[in-house]
């Protein structure tokens, strides 16, 4: 009878020779298989299993501790590609800007919203089934020549994103912060649907209030130094009156308060396991009751329930 080999193979890899065992489970890996341990080697499954079992790090608020502001950087993109669009087909803002109600005519011209109007006439904006513009004016802004501010509307609000969105992500987490940005942002178009339905709008400036609104309620969450956060908050606030003549202030209001809810829903829910659970009932909620208050101003602008 022939003696029993002496020689142990790698388990993932039959074919060679080893004499290392993986740490955790004992069994025999190759140089290629090995990963390096704090005491010898683990193999990749153990390792893997590891990962999982390690609790992810969490930032006050609950979010994952990023040290990249992806979200900020891929909101910025999309503001900037929109107004490329903007600049190669300047129609796209009649289409997407913020309007809660107005009149198209057979001209193609776009008109002051009057309920009585001529048969050839048909009625445009979120009144008439176009929801998408809570949204997508958001990311919109003021051609070269245009308006009070011409191009610096989109340069003054992405330094403003980059300023302050990078801070408010980092302490929130990806997924909060986007949510916060795009309900700040939505929050800015439904006060000037229910206040200034005809008045047509565009730009980030109720998303960036919405920011800014976040940045005060965590640092006093925080127990941060506050005079440079009061600081801020006075020249947002100051900011928002000056422009009441020259911008949208409805949209300005509208994202601080739906950011301050959203912002304040995230700082003082419970921190044990119903966290996240109360966190995201706060923006569903927010969520309905924006919803609900476009389709009540649409119902009373159409007469149409």
């Amino acid at each position: 009878m022939e003696p029993e080999s002496a020689v142990t193979t790698c388990y993932r890899h039959p074919a060679v020779e080893s004499h290392v065992r993986c740490i955790r489970c004992e069994r025999y890996i190759c140089p290629d298989c090995m990963r390096e341990a704090a005491v010898g080697h683990q193999c990749p499954e153990c390792v893997r299993e590891g990962a999982r079992s390690v609790r992810q790090a969490r930032t006050a608020f609950g979010g994952r501790i990023t040290a990249v502001p992806l979200v900020t950087y891929v909101l910025i993109a999309l503001n900037v590609l929109a107004y490329v669009g903007e600049l190669v087909r300047p129609a796209i803002v009649d289409r997407f800007e913020m309007l809660g109600v107005g009149l198209a005519g057979p001209d193609g011209g776009h008109y002051v919203w009057q309920a009585a109007h001529p048969a050839d006439f048909h009625a445009e904006g979120v009144a008439d089934g176009e929801w998408y513009r809570l949204l997508t004016g958001a990311f919109l802004h003021l051609p070269p020549t245009a308006g009070t501010f011409g191009i610096l509307h989109i340069v003054m609000n992405m330094v403003s994103l980059w300023n302050i969105g990078r801070v408010v992500e980092t302490q929130l987490g990806r997924t909060r912060y986007l949510a916060l940005y795009l309900l700040s942002a939505l929050g800015g178009s439904v006060l000037v649907l229910v206040l200034a339905p005809a008045e047509p709008t565009l730009g980030a400036s109720g998303a960036i209030f919405g920011l800014g609104a976040a940045y005060y309620v965590m640092a006093r969450r925080l127990g941060a130094d506050m005079a440079q956060v009061n600081r801020f908050m006075a020249g947002l606030l100051l900011w928002l009156l000056i422009s009441a003549g020259l911008t949208s202030w409805q949209g300005h209001l509208g994202g601080l308060l739906a950011g301050a809810v959203v912002t304040l829903a995230y700082a003082y829910a419970p921190r044990d396991g119903r966290r996240t659970l109360v966190q995201a009932g706060a923006c569903v909620v927010l969520l309905v009751v924006l919803v609900v208050s476009t389709w009540a101003k649409v119902t009373e602008l159409t007469g149409n329930p």
